[in-house]
Formats: C-alpha cells, structure tokens, sequence
C-alpha cells in the first residue's frame, strides 16, 4: 500500500510543527485542570460547575460571570493570562506554518511521494553529478521513468526546475532506496562521485533487491572489481572507455564511434572517405566476417542493407564483428592504406 507521509526532506518541519501543536494541547490541558481544581477548592461549587467555568473563561465567553470569592478570582486572572498567552502563541503557530511557506511544501512533497510510488519498472540514478545528469538527459530521451537521489540541496533545486522525480538523502540508507520504490524499480545505476559511496550503495541495493540490475560507475581500476563483489552486475568506467576512445578514433580516423557489444564483439561506425580501397566496392566484396548492420547515406538509414550496395564517398557504415574483422575493415577504409588481402 502506497505510503503517504512525507519525505526526508519535509519530515522536520512536519516534526517541528507537530511537537509545538503538542505542547500547546498539553498547556490547554493544564490550564483547564488548574481552573476546575483552583475554583472547587476555593468556591466550593462542585467540579462540574468548576470546569464549566473553566473553559466559559479561556474562551473569553464569559457568560457564567465572575467568582464569588477572593481565591478563585486569583484563579481567574491567572487563566486569563495565561490563556491570552497560549491563544497568541497558538495563532502564530499557526501563521508562521501557513506564512513561510511549510504548508505549500508539505502538499508538494506529498504529490512527489505519490508520484513516485505510482511509478514501477522504472530506473534509480543514485548521485546527480555530471554522469547523473547524462544519464538523466538519456533516459529521458529514450521517454523511461526514473527516480534520482542525491542529498545535495543544489542538486535538489536543479532538479527541482527541471521537474525531475527527486528523493533528497543518502543512497546508501534503505529507507531512501525504498522511497525511490526499489521495489518496484527495474535498474539502479550508481553514478556518486565517490567510488567508496558507490560500493556502498551498491551492497545496500543487492542486500534490497537480489535481483534488481545495477549498473555502478568507478573512477579507478581497483574499484571495478569492488563493485562486482559488491553486486553490480555491470561496471563503468568512464576515464578508462573514455580514454580508449579517443586512442581509437586517433588511430583510425575513419571511424566515427565504438560500442562494445559483448566482450568479444564491438560495433562501430565507420565512415567511408574518398580514396580509401573501400570506395565504390559493394558490401558483399568488403564485409569479410564483419556483420553490416547498417548504412547511412544522405541523412536515411538503411538496416541490413543489401550485399550488392555500392559504397558511395560520405557513407557511414554500421559494422558488428570481433576486434580482429573490424580491424580490417578499419583498415580498408583507412586513407593511404592498401587493401588488405581477403
């Protein structure tokens, strides 16, 4: 069943605003048994008509008129200032609640909460940094729900002009991660800063979801092996893909974008310049073991396309193979190279 309280965000003021209306019951609960005690023990007219009296004061009605003897007029006007006080301190209890804004934020973090416990097979991005943030700008592409966490005020009012479904605290605490919905959640991708935060949101999210999919960032080699053991099912590292990429495309110019399929399979976009041995060959006389995915060509794409097709100058070929076909490939529509032997 969906929970309806509030937040870690808004729960102090929630909290604050309760132990004061608590304390102020308490006073009014006081104030009444010492003028019933105070005006039977002084007046002498009987408890039920002391408290009647009681409550006829401290909402300033009035009507059962003053008491008769000299203590229970001390009584009275120890009620009255008293009771003055507490009903002022009521009112701005009250008025700083609705005034500073509590209210309005309580409502909104309450829409939040339902929103995301009507959310299911959805992503957790744990951590709004800079990958977050890509992260978020893909997935919203792709038109996926997702819920981010993050315990930075700034990253919250970020997210907050963009609405974005956001859970303010530590991704490494359970309630937070349950407050996301992990239960109901598809993937958590762990993307802190800080790869030993990382490691432990991921061992908390296993330790939650046994089998949820967790895809976690690391910034160093060593932690790659940490967050499998922690239970992430797959390790990026953006420094290290990043870093290889660009050895690659500084290598092979003609090659316009790597994807690592599988372990032993990558797919990449080769583009077709003029003067390289590819140029004006058919797909069938280059291909060798490499897959042709795809060709594009004049902003159209065309998937799977024929073995027949000539290879114009400014194509853009879409290859799968294993390193050793897409080598040359690469090589047959490199510049200045030879073609290489079939």
């Amino acid at each position: 069943m969906p929970d309806d309280t509030p937040g870690p965000a808004t729960s102090p003021v929630l909290a604050q605003f309760t132990r004061r209306a608590l304390w102020l019951g308490l006073a009014i609960l006081g104030l009444v048994v010492f003028g019933t005690v105070g005006l039977a023990l002084t007046d002498r007219d009987g408890v039920w008509y002391s408290l009647r009296w009681t409550l006829d004061t401290l909402s300033t009605i009035g009507r059962l008129g003053p008491p008769h003897s000299l203590g229970g007029q001390i009584v009275e006007v120890v009620l009255i200032v008293l009771g003055v006080g507490t009903l002022f301190y009521a009112f701005a209890t009250v008025t700083e609640f609705f005034v500073a804004g509590h209210l309005g934020d309580l409502l909104d973090a309450r829409r939040k909460h339902r929103r995301i416990d009507s959310l299911t097979d959805h992503h957790i991005i744990c951590g709004f940094g800079r990958v977050g943030r890509q992260v978020v700008r893909d997935l919203r592409a792709a038109g996926a729900a997702y819920v981010v966490i993050d315990e930075r005020p700034e990253n919250q009012a970020l997210a907050a002009s963009q609405g974005i479904s956001f859970v303010t605290g530590d991704a490494a605490d359970d309630a937070v991660l349950r407050e996301a919905g992990i239960e109901r959640a598809r993937s958590v991708l762990v993307c802190a800063d800080s790869d030993a935060e990382n490691i432990f949101i991921t061992l908390t999210a296993r330790e939650l979801r046994a089998d949820i999919a967790i895809v976690a960032r690391a910034a160093i080699e060593d932690s790659e092996k940490k967050l499998k053991r922690a239970g992430a099912n797959r390790v990026i590292s953006p420094y290290k893909a990043s870093g290889a990429e660009m050895a690659r495309l500084a290598l092979h110019p003609q090659v316009s974008g790597v994807l690592g399929v599988d372990a032993e399979y990558r797919m990449e976009e080769i583009v077709v310049d003029a003067g390289c041995a590819g140029a004006h060959q058919s797909i069938g006389d280059i291909r060798g073991g490499a897959m042709i995915v795809g060709l594009r060509r004049d902003g159209h794409f065309q998937p799977q396309p024929p073995g027949d097709a000539t290879l114009l100058p400014g194509d853009v070929l879409m290859a799968m193979g294993t390193p050793a076909t897409l080598e040359r490939l690469e090589r047959l529509f490199d510049v200045g190279q030879a073609a290489p032997t079939r």
